[in-house]
């Protein structure tokens, strides 16, 4: 694989990532919407703790979906500010890592996608598994599920 191409498939990456995060940021604003009108059109009866409790279900159910599209916006803006542009030669944020049997892509924790018929695992810098490989070269060795892995190419 050329360098151009070995870019070209990490701002792929990249741009799966970003879409994959705004997904989700539009999925929780929709989430939101609708935890507030719930909670909006709770009615009240005569049994006022019922309404009460829903209301506070209702908005208990907004504060979780606002935190976790706060959450989701951090790793948008984490991800935005990986390059791709550069090839390199030890593991750190921005690099793709190909194992037998596993690839990851250091640069947000989106877990497992399928990539061009590829599977990557997307990972968070500050991930446990993205600190145990950061620094490390091709030829080097790590522990993934208890099973010692080779990193075969890393760009």
């Amino acid at each position: 694989m050329t360098s151009q191409e070995m870019i070209a498939f990490k701002t792929n990456l990249k741009n799966t990532g970003l879409a994959l995060i705004n997904k989700r940021i539009e999925l929780a604003k929709q989430m939101i919407a609708n935890a507030q009108e719930a909670a909006n059109n709770e009615e009240k009866s005569s049994a006022g703790d019922k309404y009460e409790t829903g209301r506070a279900m209702g908005h208990l159910e907004k504060d979780m979906h606002t935190r976790r599209q706060e959450e989701n916006k951090l790793e948008l803006d984490r991800l935005q500010k990986i390059s791709t542009e550069k090839i390199y030669t030890t593991a750190q944020p921005g690099s793709f890592i190909k194992c037998k049997g596993q690839s990851f892509f250091i640069a947000a924790g989106l877990g497992k996608q399928t990539i061009n018929e590829e599977t990557v695992f997307f990972l968070s810098p500050l991930s446990p598994l993205a600190k145990l490989l950061h620094g490390k070269k091709e030829g080097d060795t790590f522990l993934f599920n208890k099973e010692e892995r080779i990193i075969l190419t890393l760009y």
